[in-house]
């Protein structure tokens, strides 16, 4: 039987091609932009939470990789119907780049040179991990926020959290979010106590796109803070997009 693989994580698809499965790629998100010239005649089936079953059924895949905070729950629990293989993945630290590539690794271990590159990534990625730690520098109290109206941050058990502990960079509120759900991702009201002691604001630059204007209003949100826009995609893609993610946030750390 011939690999046909639906990615509905951008993460993920950029891995698929980073593993030389790209010509088994038949299906991917509207989110799934990168490498763009290897995407562009892979046909898209809608969001990462709005996926068109419908049209992903007729695109017959093999394997459907799928994230456990990215998809929903009613998503995946629809496509056990396909008769394809469900790959589930939940990265929720820079350390678990490791075992997503042993994972994906081992599901296409039959494909020639997956073995292969697969431990040069992992290779590279133990490297970048090794160079960003936490050890020997100042700790930081930061705000990131994802979202405007109402304001959205994230949870510290969260992939952008532990990215940002390994420069000693503390996400705000000191709270965890579980293994799944809203609450990974908390709302604030604005008038929390502890905004007042956070040292950066960082605005992603996904999923939300702010304005000159919202940094205006982050700062009035924690009037101590220094406010800075961040690449999202460095900081909150995992797989091969975290080796430039280490990289960048040892660049952020010295600024």
């Amino acid at each position: 039987m011939n690999t046909r693989i639906a990615s509905l994580v951008p993460s993920l698809t950029e891995l698929v091609v980073e593993l030389g499965l790209g010509d088994q790629l038949v299906a991917r998100t509207g989110f799934c932009i990168h490498p763009a010239p290897r995407l562009r005649d892979v046909p898209k089936v809608g969001g990462t939470k709005d996926v068109n079953l419908t049209k992903l059924r007729q695109l017959a895949p093999t394997h459907v990789l799928l994230n456990v905070d990215e998809n929903r729950l009613d998503t995946a629990q629809a496509l056990e119907s396909l008769g394809a293989q469900l790959v589930v993945t939940h990265p929720c630290d820079p350390q678990d780049n490791l075992a997503l590539v042993d994972q994906l690794a081992q599901v296409f271990s039959a494909q020639p040179g997956v073995p292969e590159r697969a431990h040069q990534l992992r290779s590279a990625l133990t490297a970048e991990l090794a160079l960003t730690q936490p050890a020997g520098r100042e700790p930081c109290r930061v705000l990131y926020l994802i979202w405007h109206q109402p304001w959205m941050t994230i949870a510290r058990d969260t992939y952008i959290s532990r990215m940002l502990a390994r420069i000693n960079w503390l996400s705000e509120p000191a709270l965890g979010g579980g293994e799944r759900g809203a609450a990974r991702y908390p709302v604030l009201r604005g008038d929390e106590p502890w905004l007042r002691g956070v040292e950066r604001v960082l605005l992603s630059s996904e999923p939300f796109n702010f304005t000159d204007e919202h940094l205006h209003q982050a700062q009035a949100l924690c009037p101590q803070a220094r406010v800075q826009r961040v690449d999202g995609e460095l900081l909150s893609w995992y797989g091969p997009r975290a080796l430039a993610g280490l990289r960048y946030l040892r660049e952020l750390a010295c600024t």
